[in-house]
């Protein structure tokens, strides 16, 4: 398997989750203002939509979309603490908060990298973002990870979404348990991996 990635962009969620299995593969940095790949593969050929993340689990067979290659790879190693089984109540639990994360949590964070958005509209939209990582905080209030006890590919997700709030102008500190969990997090020996290994291919 190879992943198609850019650094501190939702494909780390992807790329912790590789780490977490242990499978092996390879990793490749893409310029997404170029669509180009590090080694100067057309990245619109490999991917149409021209972003990251994209997984290319065989030659000509890619995978996109942050919550469905997470949902996938814990599949393929067939790693239940990551994602309960098919059918179980669990399971539809974690692909609901995925599903959240990527229509309220990505969407409204990511807006926030957009330079040219007006003060007022900027403003309202950390504020919905706010709304969105308060209601989070209070889960974790509860719980050490978003789904209970264990980690969970909705984790490595999240984990990615709100570590954009430095770049963004949304401080987590404002929430003591979203920064208790985000520093639980970064300790992890697949997080710590993943952000080296970024920081070295990029």
């Amino acid at each position: 398997m190879k992943l198609y990635f850019s650094p501190n962009t939702c494909s780390m969620s992807s790329h912790i989750i590789l780490n977490e299995i242990g499978k092996k593969f390879e990793i490749e940095s893409v310029d997404l203002g170029a669509k180009r790949t590090k080694s100067g593969k057309d990245f619109m050929k490999i991917n149409p939509k021209g972003y990251v993340p994209a997984l290319e689990i065989k030659k000509g067979e890619v995978l996109t979309e942050c919550a469905v290659i997470v949902q996938y790879l814990a599949d393929k190693a067939k790693a239940g603490k990551l994602l309960a089984k098919a059918g179980s109540p669990a399971r539809y639990r974690t692909i609901e908060m995925l599903n959240f994360i990527a229509s309220e949590v990505h969407k409204t964070m990511g807006s926030l990298f957009n330079k040219a958005m007006p003060e007022e509209m900027r403003n309202a939209t950390i504020e919905r973002a706010g709304k969105r990582i308060t209601m989070i905080d209070g889960i974790l209030a509860k719980q050490n990870y978003i789904m209970g006890k264990s980690f969970t590919v909705a984790d490595a997700y999240l984990f990615t979404i709100l570590n954009w709030g430095q770049w963004v102008g949304v401080n987590l500190k404002r929430w003591k348990n979203v920064s208790a969990y985000m520093e639980r997090m970064a300790k992890r020996p697949s997080v710590k991996m993943t952000q080296a290994a970024e920081a070295a291919a990029g």
